[in-house]
């Protein structure tokens, strides 16, 4: 009867008691199972704050969590007694590999590289089984912090710029390429106003800090400066979104985009011309701010300019000329007679209107593609957005280098920071808005399905700090607007 080598009853013995400790792994995790069973029964039998819906979702997860580290528990064992096997066999003397015969150096190096690839096998199947999960978890608890309140429905064609009134009554505005700006009732989504004295796409909507006067920039070389008046409607109750399921993303076509066939905004009254026009660019308006007091206004313009108004007398106070390429977006300062332009030229510029007899400029060289926004903070900060998909954190006090620099995935677009908490809004080309801190610190995205959210590239970004329901807005390509409620001290706590 022929008799087994040395090696091959080695090996056999080693397969069994792999098999015989794997076995012993299962009963030891199954009696683990009914151990921590009766713990978690008890944890659903007692009173929660928490909505019902929302709760079984969190046991749910966690209950998938448990599984996915069992699993990972016993793959990790597993591997690590194949490595230890590896090297029993690499280290063993007088063994050879392909016919060759290896020093005990060369047998270690050989026994540390195979040692390296199982461990970065080991992490990448515990990064992808986990993954999964955690999303599912981060997206459950971004919608439990950032609810959807009302949709803004009515344009012909994508909005480009969304804005707040800064006084009573609170009223939404929003910039169309259809030619047209809207003002909306936030409560109840009613159009409020149209305005049509453009003669091209409405590419920016800015309130005066005072009265109700809008400032309107178009593609027809033109900004405009118009009256209004409103009353807003009786509020109705909002819908209740909080209860929507958490589908993953899917693209939806264009028929189940909003039908702007103009019934919203045929009943409301309609502005035709403006108050004051603004004219002395020879290229597209893209933006213009009213500079604090309301009484100058500035706009940029793709002739690579901007320029700086008196608002009564609609005169050319400055030209601000020195960027290389097309103008992006303008902001001014809430308190101090401060500008800043972006551009295309991958620069923004700061310009210094405090001292009457001179103003003075700085160049911020940050950004390796076009700047399409940089705004100002109450404090002494810009925040500056790119297609590089970046956004950075300068202080006014020392803009040599970014404080904070946010690292993304998708171009970012106009880009707006709340007042009070210093939260920045990030609209994305891949139609995702993300919440950050200063610091660069990520806080919530907020929920994006086929039920709602935008369905095209998101354009800009809105804080109202005086409403008590909407408190951020966001516009679109898909002709829509959205009014977000942001539980702010949840998602502060959540940080």
């Amino acid at each position: 009867m022929p008799t087994e080598s040395g090696s091959w009853a080695a090996a056999r013995q080693t397969k069994q008691k792999r098999k015989s400790h794997s076995l012993s792994i299962k009963r030891t995790n199954s009696s683990e199972q009914d151990r921590l069973g009766q713990p978690r029964d008890m944890l659903e039998g007692q009173d929660s704050k928490l909505p019902l819906p929302i709760r079984n979702t969190l046991l749910e997860l966690f209950g998938q969590i448990e599984r996915e580290f069992e699993n990972l528990y016993i793959e990790n064992l597993e591997l690590r007694r194949e490595i230890d096997t590896l090297n029993d066999r690499l280290t063993g003397d007088g063994q050879t590999i392909d016919g060759v015969e290896l020093s005990k150096g060369q047998l270690k190096a050989k026994a540390s590289h195979s040692t390296s690839q199982l461990s970065q096998k080991l992490k990448t199947t515990y990064k992808a089984s986990t993954s999964k999960i955690v999303s599912s978890f981060k997206t459950t608890t971004s919608r439990a912090i950032c609810q959807l309140v009302k949709e803004y429905a009515g344009h012909r064609d994508g909005i480009w710029d969304v804005g707040v009134t800064r006084m009573q009554p609170v009223v939404l505005g929003t910039a169309s390429a259809d030619h047209t700006a809207l003002l909306w009732s936030i409560e109840t989504g009613k159009c409020l106003i149209k305005y049509t004295g453009h003669a091209g796409s409405v590419n920016s909507i800015k309130f005066h800090p005072t009265e109700q006067i809008a400032l309107t920039a178009s593609g027809d070389q033109t900004a405009h400066i118009w009256r209004f008046m409103v009353q807003l409607p009786t509020p109705q109750p909002a819908a209740d979104t909080s209860q929507m399921s958490g589908e993953e993303e899917v693209d939806v076509s264009d028929k189940d985009e909003p039908e702007g066939d103009g019934d919203v905004a045929s009943d409301c009254p309609t502005i035709r011309a403006p108050m004051t026009s603004l004219k002395s660019h020879q290229g597209v308006v893209i933006a213009a701010d009213w500079l604090v007091g309301g009484k100058q206004a500035v706009t940029a313009s793709w002739d690579r300019s901007a320029n700086l108004y008196d608002v009564e007398t609609s005169e050319l106070v400055h030209s601000l000329t020195g960027h290389d390429q097309e103008l992006t977006h303008c902001c001014t300062h809430p308190t101090q007679r401060l500008v800043v332009t972006s551009s295309r030229d991958t620069t923004f510029r700061l310009w210094d209107f405090r001292d009457p007899s001179i103003h003075s400029v700085n160049v911020f060289q940050g950004h390796t593609d076009t700047v399409t926004s940089a705004v100002f903070t109450v404090g002494d900060n810009v925040v500056s957005g790119s297609d590089d998909r970046t956004v950075k954190v300068w202080d006014l006090k020392n803009m040599r280098s970014p404080i904070a620099t946010i690292r993304t995935d998708s171009a970012v677009n106009r880009i707006s920071v709340s007042v009070g908490q210093r939260i920045i809004a990030l609209p994305h080309d891949n139609r995702q808005v993300r919440l950050f801190d200063m610091s660069g610190v990520r806080l919530a995205r907020l929920p994006r399905s086929n039920r709602q959210g935008h369905r095209r590239m998101v354009c800009c970004s809105a804080w109202s700090e005086d409403h008590p329901t909407c408190n951020l807005f966001s516009c679109g390509f898909d002709r829509q607007a959205i009014g977000w409620n942001i539980n702010i001290p949840a998602l502060l706590q959540e940080k």
